[in-house]
């Protein structure tokens, strides 16, 4: 791939991650820039340099997703640093047993509370559920994957009174959840076997 493909991939999942109006898959990941304006860019290099770090477009894109989910507004030099490698790693660890943690991150979520109760705003506080997440005791990606079972965001959208720093929690879940590579059939039955084995052993 070439530094002109490295800068379209890049600037079209950092339009994805941080507007609510662009969506990589609607536009196919298609900007409105030209190879001439991108070869005036200072900052070409950085993506010369990228593009040759990867075999296709695929393995790039991921790579930049990874990155933009920990930090939306990652400079591109950044993702020329062992440290977005290893976001890149701890992303692809989850990804490739994304069954096993969720079954896990559910187990022990179901095990602790009620799991609607996990789900509810209180005066306009952080549900339980928003709480672990923010607190890494459960994975942004289950968080995606429940979302898109239960539905819950349009109800966290309306009630949760802080509007500083839960939209951009609110975006993230949203824009994340196309890129993860699951089911919904599949997770809908896992969670609902672990809910009813948690029911069974309560009575």
């Amino acid at each position: 791939m070439t530094g002109y493909e490295a800068f379209c991939i890049y600037t079209s999942l950092k339009l994805h991650f941080n507007s609510d109006s662009y969506d990589y898959f609607k536009y196919n990941g298609k900007v409105s820039t030209s190879i001439g304006a991108f070869e005036n860019r200072k900052d070409k290099w950085h993506f010369y340099k990228l593009s040759r770090r990867f075999t296709n477009v695929d393995i790039c894109r991921d790579y930049i997703v990874a990155n933009l989910v920990h930090n939306h507004d990652v400079w591109i030099g950044h993702l020329l640093t062992n440290d977005a490698d290893i976001e890149y790693r701890k992303r692809q660890k989850i990804v490739q047993s994304l069954t096993y943690t969720f079954t896990n991150e559910i187990e022990s979520l179901i095990s602790q509370e009620n799991p609607n109760d996990s789900l509810m705003v209180q005066d306009g506080e952080y549900p339980e559920l928003l709480q672990k997440l923010l607190h890494d005791e459960i994975s942004l990606e289950s968080i995606c994957i429940l979302n898109k079972i239960l539905n819950f965001l349009p109800l966290w959208d309306k009630k949760i009174s802080d509007t500083i720093h839960y939209p951009n929690v609110s975006r993230k879940i949203k824009k994340y959840t196309p890129f993860i590579p699951f089911e919904p059939t599949k997770y809908k039955l896992i969670l609902k076997k672990e809910y009813d084995a948690n029911t069974e052993n309560i009575s």
